[in-house]
């Protein structure tokens, strides 16, 4: 989003403002809603959501007092202590801090929409002028709200724990949010905000403030962000940016730059030269990382994208036992050695085992929160999915569940539609045995795929037993007693392709029989250097398979133009990051289009083409085909040990 001016937020301003901030810590009046009241009790966590229903507050005469509340928490956490300890204290700053900034926004949006001068004529308004300052009245408030909310979690992110499940787990939501005035918004906020300080089991110890105020108001923010599009008047809020000066916090309309913040995870550091065989999946991964490299963080763009030869979802698969996990390891040690070199913030993001929930709308919500980091654009970042088939299964297939059908909904709209943003620093690997399985709209998102099929060759499997029996030759040398192959140097083999063309025999026809019968009665009719044999053939391709679309045409144009950009950087680009990866991002882009121009040679379009048009549908037609054939496979199995048992009992019997 655009800003177009930049307001400073002044440190004098905010002084004349924390004494009302202040008064609403000590107290505030709130009646609960009917809504509130009357909670379903099948909820979620129904424990604390009826603890919040039956919250006191039903009387006018009812005060909550937020920092009434901390000192309570004070004597029943470390009664002995006199000051008041370090993470209480830092929690009540950030949320006399958080209040201050809601009330100076709230105010400099009423003197920019012209809600403050129709509050001034607000007994002399007609009908639509009261309409007007109603629905202002609204924005203000939830954009007080918004702020506040973004100014604790600037001040308390970076003092709470790393992780926040167990918090998350415990927090039942926000059961009502009133933006009815400013007045009302902060008094239902801190009623609740006070409810859950209350109750016994969220607060534990003094920590569990600090990390509870980031989890309330990480949700006040999400609650927000779901009104939006029923809040008018917002064009003063959504084009500029307001800053505090001397300071790093800024607001730029409803942004969040803390949604999506998350931690690494740690993998086992394995080298691509210890993975046996998959000369395919490794010359993939180690493209990969190079693309990942080229991301400019100034322009926010990568030229790998402008070239057509980056992956922002790619997919490998193979049968059980060949190496994804290694191969998942492998790409991330790569990425982070060659991070830490160049100084480039990186980020492991494997998606988590514990995504499908079975409460309604709760495997949505994890799904978001896990895709949220990948559109942060100050990192690069790596996101496989191990067993895809696990949460991406096919929709239609019988006993999938809900929370499999939400977490598609979500990939889906964040990969391609009006949530995806990509700049060229993520990408999303689906690993899988089972790749007839994954969802057909998930597997058209694909836009590059290797088998990860292990060992193939005899020097592969000398090296897959040459890993095994070294570490026992070395902890008792001469105990293997065995003589080394001749001519052949252990490893030797496991190294990285130059290019694809290395690892690809030329393919001249596909090899899957339906494809090849398409492929032939095309070539009948149109030589395969013209363009119309190609829109024959998928012609045809379409009316064997009928799940064949303009997206598999996509993506087939971009195997094409990975093909193309299909060369190795330099070695010592990666040992010097000034001589291409801290370069300005058209310098890089210039500099790829020299290696792409000297690698093309010897190389024809058609050709390339060819070769990938053919890999791309011998592979759509085996996924396809594979499904059943699983399935007829263990019918006949089921089959023959029905009769396998049934001879033997017969035998038995004589």
């Amino acid at each position: 989003m655009e800003h177009n001016t930049t307001f400073p937020i002044k440190n004098s301003e905010l002084d004349a403002l924390r004494e009302e901030a202040t008064s609403y810590l000590k107290g505030v009046q709130w009646e609960q809603g009917y809504k509130a009241k009357n909670r379903d009790k099948d909820t979620r966590d129904d424990s604390i959501l009826l603890y919040l229903s039956k919250a006191t507050g039903n009387s006018t005469s009812d005060v909550t007092s937020v920092s009434k509340s901390i000192l309570a928490l004070k004597k029943r956490l470390l009664p002995e202590s006199v000051a008041i300890p370090l993470k209480l204290n830092q929690a009540l700053f950030a949320l006399q801090e958080g209040l201050t900034m809601g009330i100076w926004l709230k105010d400099s949006y009423g003197d920019a929409s012209g809600l403050t001068s129709l509050n001034e004529r607000k007994s002399t308004l007609d009908g639509s002028q009261r309409r007007e300052f109603e629905s202002k009245q609204h924005t203000a408030t939830a954009f007080m709200l918004y702020g506040t909310a973004y100014r604790i979690l600037f001040d308390l992110k970076p003092v709470a724990s790393d992780d926040l499940s167990v918090m998350k787990n415990k927090f039942a939501g926000i059961p009502e949010l009133s933006l009815l005035s400013p007045i009302k918004g902060i008094s239902c906020t801190l009623f609740y905000f006070d409810k859950y300080l209350n109750h016994p089991e969220i607060i534990t110890r003094d920590s569990d403030v600090v990390d509870f105020t980031v989890v309330f108001f990480e949700a006040m923010i999400a609650e927000i962000q779901l009104r939006l599009g029923s809040l008018e008047y917002t064009e003063v809020i959504t084009d500029r940016t307001y800053k505090l000066e001397d300071s790093e916090f800024a607001v730029s309309g409803w942004e969040n730059v803390f949604e999506g913040t998350a931690k690494s995870v740690e993998f086992n550091k394995i080298q691509f030269e210890e993975i046996v065989g998959n000369r395919d999946a490794k010359h993939f991964a180690r493209r990969l990382t190079e693309r990942l490299l080229s991301y400019d963080f100034t322009e926010r763009k990568n030229p790998f994208q402008e070239l057509g030869g980056f992956m922002p979802v790619f997919m490998g698969y193979g049968i059980p036992g060949t190496g994804k996990s290694m191969l998942i390891a492998a790409i991330a040690t790569r990425l982070k050695e060659h991070c830490d070199t160049l100084e480039i913030p990186f980020l492991f993001h494997p998606m988590p085992d514990t995504l499908i929930s079975t409460f309604q709308g709760g495997s949505a919500e994890k799904m978001v929160q896990w895709m949220k980091p990948l559109q942060d654009p100050g990192k690069l970042i790596f996101a496989p999915i191990d067993d895809a088939e696990n949460n991406l299964q096919e929709r239609t297939a019988q006993g999938v569940s809900a929370g499999v059908k939400e977490v598609i909904g979500v990939f889906l709209r964040y990969t391609e539609g009006a949530y995806a943003v990509n700049y060229g620093n993520s990408s999303i690997g689906l690993f899988t045995n089972l790749p007839e399985m994954l969802d057909k709209a998930v597997i058209s998102r694909v836009q590059g795929r290797f088998k990860i099929d292990g060992a193939r060759t005899i020097p592969d499997f000398v090296d897959q037993d040459y890993l095994w029996w070294r570490k026992i030759e070395k902890t008792m040398p001469g105990f293997v007693n065995m003589s080394d192959p001749e001519k052949y140097v252990y490893l030797s083999e496991q190294g990285l392709a130059k290019n694809l063309g290395e690892i690809l025999q030329s393919t001249e026809k596909p090899t899957e029989e339906r494809v090849l019968d398409i492929y032939e009665r095309t070539e009948e009719k149109h030589k395969d250097s013209e363009h119309l044999f190609y829109a024959e053939l998928y012609k045809n391709i379409q009316k064997a398979f009928s799940f064949f679309s303009s997206r598999d045409i996509r993506n087939i144009q971009s195997a094409v133009s990975l093909r193309l950009t299909d060369f190795d950087l330099p070695p010592d680009w990666f040992e010097n990051g000034d001589l291409y990866f801290k370069k300005d991002y058209d310098t890089k882009f210039n500099m790829l289009q020299e290696l792409m121009k000297s690698n093309m040679k010897g190389l024809s379009f058609s050709d390339i083409r060819k070769q990938e048009v053919i890999r791309y549908l011998d592979n759509v037609a085996t996924i396809a085909d594979t499904d059943f054939k699983r399935k007829v496979d263990q019918r006949l199995h089921d089959m023959n040990v029905q009769m396998e048992a049934r001879k033997r009992f017969e035998d038995e019997d004589i």
